[in-house]
């Protein structure tokens, strides 16, 4: 490692860089600020302190106010749209970090970070140093030499890469790197408004500095260039001159290089703490802090505050070498447990149990191990006495169907925990957990837990069923706050002020060394066990206060939510058959077909090369065929080819159909035929996806393992998946129930637009009435084109689709799909009243409501920046819309399944997907089960519009369709 290695960091650039990284799902604080930029940056910082061990450190900022290239150019940054609130929330406390860890902060009115940077870089490399200037921004790369170098932050799964002399020459394809500015110069840049040559972009940027070296000597030969690009480059003379100036990194910032100011020293522990707390980031405070610090105060027994878990420290369960090394807190209960296993009479049993949750303890987080049939007995009396229980399952497996228990766990007093451990032996096992059967089946006592389902289907798998009320944290936070994460270490996290020990410090990461919980002692499995139901059960009492405190989220969660997840354990045990021979007679055909469309493909292309691979495909389709002389290419220096980029190409040449016909092929049978049959568990002969309630923020389900809502339903190929998808035997059919344009319906409700009602209520087809009214023809002069471009605008409008969307997707000129758009507003104006009304709404409250009340929180709505309060108002329009159909369809599953049940059918309710139903409909069923499943989806939620479904019988899913 260098003596003297120097470390620059762009604030600014990696405080965006962690802004959008985190756009999607923002880290808020239990306080509602939103810390993501923060945390980025400070994680950022501590990887480059930790990997990289810099002897010397800085933080440049941008100042507020104009530069001398303001002065040089009034209108230089002119076009930037505000900053994001995000952001300008975040720059003060990422101050405030970078003072706390005594690191400089480098800035100069008058000048930008970069400016700073550079003038900083070439003077320490004049001293001896390494440099390495941290930053996204490829500006930078005019200022790399021999001992400067561009360090390119890890981003979205990238490694990090540094740039020396070489990597800037080889990216930019040019000689020197003094000639990154002369191709800034001739390209511009839109986010700073730098003009550049009009029309020129990265490529003829530097065709031109390859043939010519530099702006100046184009210019001055300028007259040898012809056509178009040269009557540029002569009208423009000035302004490539100016964008070159205004792209060059100054270097004679009046700033003097101090090496001993930036040598990296401990930080300030009293500021970094208190600003680590404010922030919430408490794996970072351990990071970050002195390890002592960390160990005397985690250490020290508080008075917590409510709901905050005051425990000693806690270390990994299992070190470098499995088995090692044992916690700090399994050495200080080490007496307790041996006192349990010694202890034989009911009295000195009752002294070992709570008997009251009312009870104080006189210690903190007290873990029992039951490993015996008298302190399995008194568990139990006492587990039978409370009104609230919290349990969770250890089991062998994360596949509920195939996995089997290890042991399992209580809870129902704060700080105190039970492990009750089972045998390898099944036979034994199932005795051990029959003895709590009674408990499990009392309706009178709540059980509590986080994700309770998969615990539920473990105990389905040994003859319990859980009964009376259910009690699940991960749904709960889930409805409360619905974009962020809702696993138990999170939430204990932000809520509690603690952090559990990780599954991966018992079993190690995944891989062929990781153990299973079979593998692990068990006093280690108690630790971590007991202490998942101890921490379920406080985030219970902070949970459940905050449900209550918001209108209708505490009975969306007590009648969907929780309702939902027995009715969903269930269809997982169900599960649906899949018929292996269909798969594999598939996967025949499409290897086939896939070969057939590769050697045209190839004919087409003049070649043969790696169709799937991106490069190749790029250099194909951009530079040998000549399909896009605009084709711009990623970061990685690759050609786009997406599949937004080639349908954009169809009319072009033949060979787009071709790619995208063979990539969707390769899909289907990569991701589905090849994989279905790996899915179908030994067990039962059948496929048991995973359904996930908390994932989408929208209230809809989504399901793993396989993916059922991503089977593809629009091309016929596609469509073919679902013959595969067969009745449990020859006494069943596959019954299908599918709303009708179940959104659409909601948005005439919600608007309550005449039109759009009487059409729905009067079965009129709303496609048709749309292009009637907007064409302005009568419903029998409908062509089934107008039919087409209305149902585009019908489903679009939801999504807040624009002229530019809609002529991409129909194919049409601009204006036509204006002058469509406009004429839908005039035609029914109650849609545009209710949209911007529900627009108004959420700015004023930052959130919006699905008709059962689920929330989903809108905090860009009011932002300066265009493209966050554009999404914002698109959610604010589609959410409710589109969380009120999932509200519907949940009803309505768990009606149907109450009626099931209620009934002791035969049949079953198999499949959730979109807004489709699939069962397993005995043939003697069928026709009862037709018309209640259409009268309990349809009556699911009344609402002034009516409701249809599309029914289905057949032999296969896709019969039934």
């Amino acid at each position: 490692m260098p003596d003297k290695k120097l470390f620059l960091l762009d604030a600014m650039a990696l405080i965006y860089r962690a802004h959008f990284a985190f756009l999607k799902a923002p880290r808020i604080t239990s306080k509602g600020l939103n810390t993501s930029c923060v945390f980025g940056f400070a994680n950022a910082l501590l990887e480059v302190i930790q990997k990289e061990k810099p002897t010397h450190l800085g933080v440049a900022f941008d100042l507020p106010g104009g530069t001398f290239r303001n002065t040089m150019f009034p209108e230089y940054k002119a076009n930037r749209q505000e900053q994001p609130e995000d952001i300008t929330i975040a720059i003060p406390y990422v101050k405030k970090l970078v003072e706390a860890m005594d690191i400089p902060l480098l800035m100069l009115p008058g000048y930008e970070a970069d400016d700073v940077i550079g003038t900083l870089a070439k003077k320490a490399a004049k001293e001896g140093f390494e440099v390495f200037m941290m930053t996204p921004d490829k500006d930078y790369g005019q200022l790399v030499e021999e001992h400067v170098y561009l360090y390119k932050p890890a981003i979205g799964g990238k490694e990090v890469e540094v740039m020396g002399v070489n990597e800037v020459c080889s990216r930019w394809g040019i000689k020197r790197v003094e000639q990154v500015v002369d191709l800034l110069g001739l390209m511009g840049d839109a986010v700073d408004n730098i003009p550049g040559l009009p029309g020129v972009g990265e490529k003829t940027a530097a065709k031109l500095i390859a043939e010519y070296d530099s702006v100046e000597n184009l210019l001055a030969n300028s007259d040898k260039l012809t056509g178009k690009l040269g009557e540029t480059v002569r009208n423009n003379k000035e302004k490539a001159l100016l964008s070159k100036e205004l792209a060059k990194i100054e270097l004679n910032v009046p700033i003097e290089f101090e090496a001993d100011r930036l040598k990296i020293m401990p930080p300030h522990v009293d500021l970094l703490s208190a600003l680590l707390d404010e922030l919430e980031f408490r794996t970072l405070r351990k990071r970050l802090l002195p390890a002592e610090l960390v160990t005397s105060e985690t250490q020290t027994t508080k008075t917590p505050q409510e709901g905050v878990v005051a425990a000693p420290a806690r270390k990994s369960a299992i070190g470098a070498k499995a088995g090692q090394q044992i916690s700090m807190f399994e050495a200080d209960t080490t007496s307790n447990t041996n006192l349990s296993v010694e202890m034989e009479d009911e009295e000195r049993l009752g002294g070992y149990f709570t008997s009251s949750k009312d009870t104080i303890d006189s210690y903190v987080h007290e873990y029992h191990l039951i490993n015996t049939p008298e302190l399995r007995k008194s568990l139990i009396y006492y587990l039978s006495q409370q009104d609230e229980f919290c349990f969770d399952t250890e089991t062998t497996s994360v596949d509920a169907i195939d996995a089997e228990i290890v042991g399992m766990s209580f809870a129902y007093h704060k700080g105190e925990a039970y492990y009750v451990p089972f045998p390898e032996n099944q036979q034994e096992a199932q005795a051990i957990i029959d003895e709590f059967k009674e408990v499990f089946e009392n309706e009178s006592i709540m059980k509590i837990g986080q994700n309770i389902k998969y615990d539920l289907m473990i105990l389905q798998n040994y003859g319990i069923e859980v009964k009376g009320k259910l009690y699940d944290t991960m749904l709960a936070h889930y409805i409360i706050e619905p974009e962020q994460r809702h696993g138990m270490d999170y939430l204990a996290n932000v809520y509690l002020n603690y952090e559990p020990v990780s599954i991966e410090t018992l079993i190690g990461k995944k891989g062929k060394s990781q153990l299973t919980m079979r593998e692990v002692t068990v006093e280690k499995v108690k630790e971590y066990a007991a202490e998942d139901a101890d921490i379920t059960f406080q985030l219970k009492t902070v949970l459940q206060p905050k449900l209550t405190s918001v209108s209708q989220q505490e009975k969306l969660f007590r009648e969907v939510e929780m309702p939902l997840v027995n009715v969903l354990a269930d269809m997982e045990m169900a599960g649906v058959k899949v018929s292996t021979n269909t798969l594999h007679e598939m996967s025949s055909v499409l290897d086939n077909d896939i070969q057939e469309i590769q050697r045209n493909i190839f004919t087409l292309a003049g070649g043969e090369f790696n169709v799937s691979s991106p490069k190749q495909l790029g250099e194909i389709l951009f530079e040998r065929l000549k399909l896009d002389k605009n084709a711009k290419k990623t970061k990685t220096g690759q050609y786009a080819t997406g599949e937004d980029v080639l349908s954009k190409l169809e009319s072009e040449h033949e060979i787009v159909r071709k790619i995208l016909d063979f990539r969707e092929l390769v899909k289907l049978k990569s991701t589905y035929v090849d994989a279905l049959p790996a899915l179908i568990s030994p067990r039962t002969g059948r496929i048991h996806t995973s359904y996930n309630q908390a994932v989408a923020a929208t209230g809809r389900l989504s399901s793993t393992n396989p993916n059922l809502q991503n089977i593809p339903i629009r091309t016929a190929r596609g469509r073919e998946i679902r013959k595969a998808f067969i009745p449990r035997d020859e006494n069943f059919v596959i019954l299908s129930a599918d709303y009708s344009q179940i959104e659409l319906r909601i948005m005439a409700a919600f608007s309550e637009d005449e039109s759009m009602l009487n059409a729905f209520n009067q079965g009129i087809d709303i496609h048709s009435t749309t292009a009637s009214k907007v064409f302005k023809v009568s419903l029998d002069q409908v062509t089934s084109d107008m039919r087409r471009k209305a149902k585009m605008v019908n489903f679009g409008i939801i999504y807040g689709i624009s002229a530019f969307g809609l002529a991409q997707r129909l194919s049409i000129p601009r204006g036509e799909a204006k002058e469509i758009i406009d004429a839908y507003w005039v035609e029914f104006p109650r849609i545009k009243t209710f949209m911007d009304s529900a627009i108004n709404k959420a700015r004023e409250l930052k959130y919006v409501e699905t008709i059962l009340g689920r929330r989903r929180y809108l905090r860009d709505i009011n932002s300066q920046n265009m493209v966050d309060r554009g999404f914002a108002e698109r959610n604010a329009i589609n959410a409710p819309i589109q969380g009120s159909a999932a509200d519907m369809i949940k009803v309505a599953m768990i009606n149907i399944h109450d009626f099931l049940k209620k009934e002791k059918l035969q049949s079953k309710m198999i499949l959730q997907v979109h807004d489709e139903l699939v069962f397993d409909a005995h043939h003697s069923e069928v026709e009862y089960l037709k018309q209640k499943v259409d009268e309990l989806m349809c009556t699911a939620i009344p609402l002034p519009v009516k409701m249809e479904t599309g029914m289905g019988v057949g032999n296969n899913w896709l019969e039934a369709h």
